[in-house]
């Protein structure tokens, strides 16, 4: 008997024991989700609200960062101010050290699980292995190295590295309320993104100039938080980050030909802009479409020569969990102001090379207006002043107020429908980030869906409003081709090998099809949700509900699933049952459809001319869901219901019975393809008629 098996036999001989032992236990799809959620407590009530106690603690920073693009090496120190609001007192803190994913010693090389099949011809083993070798193998050492940790008065800090995790080891407790300054100073080589890959780096060009997208460059407060204490789980590269808000005052040092974006405002626009390009800047802003700020010829004449001057640009941001900037001598810049219904108006703008035109001055800041739109639409205005989108070979990433995308295009300027469709998209979704998790600051270390899923369920919304507005309607015709958030797009990985499916609710490193498990299949349900379920305006409320509720907070999966149904009076567990604890999928078959053979007189006392039909219906897939039907009657005209997924609630069976006053011919389930059924050869029959068992799906 092989492994797979033998644990399956004993699943199997303990669950009987189980039941056996407790006949009564309720393995009901419907009981309710108390023994998944945490127990409601003052920090955090059962109606998914904060509690009336409910606490966060606060890092603020102030940063001095010079960029070598000779060494390829950034400088830095800060000085870090920590506030401890919680009402415990904390023997120690804990800083994030990411870079040091990139150490020579890093788990995350140790741990990259790498096969080279012997099947495969010699030409692939060799791309494999130069794979191998860029990325595991590679000599480059780019971990954090902390010159000195001092407390406030200069005087040496304590502090302990473990991996990406540095301790500062306090003298004295700091108490529920107090504040502890203390200061760093560090360096590091920088990535060469092309060749070795990550989130940050730089990009080569053939002329010689690099192109700087800059995050995770600085060591970070972790979070400290009544659900896991210290976030101080090992970063490996695929759980991101858990960051506490504060405020940043940063000071970039940068070649004085370069170009820099950033969080925050910049303050010194004097001192780093021309008056010219001061002037165009106060113009865009001004403008409700793109206007260029620094043009196309200027970009190209500035990359020309590199100076050997240096200018700082400074920047201030407030009530942020995070700081990233891009710098080059290679920027095309423009903008665009966007009005929020508080009455602000924010800065839409896009930064890129020359290899990104004519595709990002046609779209990128379009894209951005839009995606600020639509998202404020469905949770909040955008909070902060300005939102970067930068033009970043083979990446996309967030942070806030900027981010970084892909989207290229051939040394003619020319571009397939495809890259144009994943720039936007992208785009779209990085911008978006400033809601989930840059906002409304869930734990990506632990959650990767509660950012990635429900910001691609809102990219969705986002994307289809682009493909209707002015600039875009030529070419998308009113609908854009989303990858992620159509239930159909789904179907595929849900019907898909269960070994290598797992849980929504399952950490960030240990996903299998990382892709369509923390991104497309929450996207997807939300979707559904909203669509197939609740309706719109009830998730809807529901959803502005829960982003307005935890905007600059630190939500957890449970405040999200229980403010869903507190704001709209729907009990959802079964939904979240088994969209987001199980692999189960939807397949809702029509077993049978019959026509009750009853005559009915008027001395009955019953309605007299109805029709009467009953149909049989299986939950195939095991996932419950709302019974989507569309009947055709004998003159070709249709009737459309819906039944509720509470038919559901006895078991994986039920029964129908339907009147009409005219002639039905057929039954549908699901016409419109709202549930993601995946298996449409057993959701539809005409009456008289049933599936054969042995052919329905399982």
């Amino acid at each position: 008997m092989n492994m797979k098996l033998l644990l399956t036999f004993v699943f199997a001989v303990f669950g009987l024991s189980a039941i056996a032992q407790n006949p009564n236990m309720n393995y009901n799809k419907f009981k309710q989700l108390h023994e998944e959620f945490s127990t409601p407590n003052v920090f955090r009530s059962a109606s998914g609200a904060p509690g009336h106690e409910y606490y966060q603690n606060y890092a603020d920073y102030t940063m001095d960062i010079r960029l070598d693009e000779n060494e390829q090496r950034l400088y830095g120190s800060e000085t870090i101010t920590y506030k401890n609001n919680s009402p415990d007192e904390l023997e120690y803190l804990w800083v994030q050290l990411d870079q040091n994913v990139r150490a020579q010693d890093s788990d995350t090389k140790k741990i990259t699980s790498f096969n080279i099949p012997d099947t495969l011809s010699d030409d692939r083993k060799k791309r494999f292995i130069e794979y191998y070798n860029q990325r595991i193998e590679s000599d480059f050492d780019g971990g954090f190295n902390i010159e000195e940790v001092r407390k406030e008065n200069n005087d040496p800090q304590s502090y302990t590295i473990n991996k990406t995790m540095m301790r500062i080891n306090l003298e004295e407790p700091l108490k529920s309320g107090d504040i502890f300054t203390f200061k760093i100073k560090w360096n590091y080589l920088i990535n060469d993104r092309m060749q070795i890959g990550g989130r940050s780096g730089y990009e080569s060009f053939d002329d010689g100039n690099h192109l700087y997208t800059i995050a995770q460059f600085f060591p970070r407060m972790a979070v400290y938080s009544d659900v896991d204490g210290w976030q101080n789980k090992q970063f490996l590269g695929r759980g991101e980050f858990a960051l506490p808000f504060g405020d940043y005052d940063v000071k970039l040092t940068v070649p004085a030909d370069h170009v820099v974006g950033a969080t925050g405002m910049l303050q010194n626009a004097d001192d780093v802009l021309s008056e010219e390009h001061m002037e165009r800047f106060d113009a865009a802003i001004a403008s409700d479409e793109p206007m260029i700020i620094i043009s196309e010829e200027e970009a190209i004449e500035n990359e020309k020569s590199k100076s050997t001057d240096e200018k700082t640009w400074h920047y201030k941001a407030e009530m942020v969990r995070d700081f990233a900037f891009a710098s080059s001598r290679k920027f095309i810049w423009d903008a665009m102001g966007v009005d929020m219904s508080d009455g602000r108006r924010v800065i839409a703008t896009s930064l890129y090379p020359k290899e990104g035109n004519p595709l990002w001055e046609k779209y990128s800041t379009w894209a951005v207006a839009q995606t600020l739109e639509t998202y404020s639409e469905h949770t909040f205005d955008y909070p902060y002043p300005i939102a970067y989108s930068v033009s970043a070979a083979a990446i996309g990433m967030e942070y806030p107020m900027i981010c970084f995308n892909f989207g290229r295009t051939d040394e003619n300027g020319e571009y397939s429908d495809r890259t144009r469709n994943g720039m936007i998209g992208v785009i779209i979704h990085e911008v978006g980030h400033n809601y989930f998790p840059m906002i409304v600051n869930s734990d990506e270390r632990q959650w990767t869906w509660m950012d990635e899923g429900l910001n691609s369920f809102v990219q969705y919304l986002t994307e289809q409003e682009f493909a209707k507005q002015p600039y875009a309607v030529d070419v998308y015709n009113g609908e854009f081709p989303s990858r992620r958030g159509p239930a159909k797009n789904i179907i595929s990985y849900m019907k898909g090998d269960k070994d290598f499916i797992m849980p929504i609710m399952t950490n960030s490193e240990s996903i299998y099809q990382f892709g369509a498990n923390a991104y497309g299949k929450p996207a997807t349900a939300l979707n559904i949700l909203r669509t197939a379920v609740m309706g719109e305006e009830l998730f809807d409320h529901a959803f502005k509900t829960y982003s307005q509720r935890w905007m600059f907070k630190h939500p957890t999966p449970e405040d999200f699933f229980r403010t869903m149904e507190d704001a709209s009076a729907f009990d959802l567990d079964w939904f979240w049952r088994g969209w987001f604890y199980t692999t189960d999928h939807v397949d809702i078959s029509v077993d049978s459809f019959s026509k009750i053979d009853v005559t009915i007189n008027e001395e009955d006392g019953l309605p007299m001319g109805k029709h009467y039909y009953q149909a049989n219906f299986t939950n195939v897939g095991g996932l419950p869901m709302p019974i989507h039907l569309e009947f055709t009657f004998t003159d070709g005209t249709t009737e459309y219901q819906v039944i509720p997924a509470e038919i559901w609630r006895f078991g994986d069976e039920a029964s129908k019975v339907f009147s009409f006053d005219k002639t039905v011919q057929s039954l549908s389930v699901d016409p419109k393809e709202l549930t993601a059924d995946t298996e449409t050869g057993n959701n539809k029959l005409n009456v008289g008629e049933s599936n054969d068992s042995d052919e329905m799906s399982n």
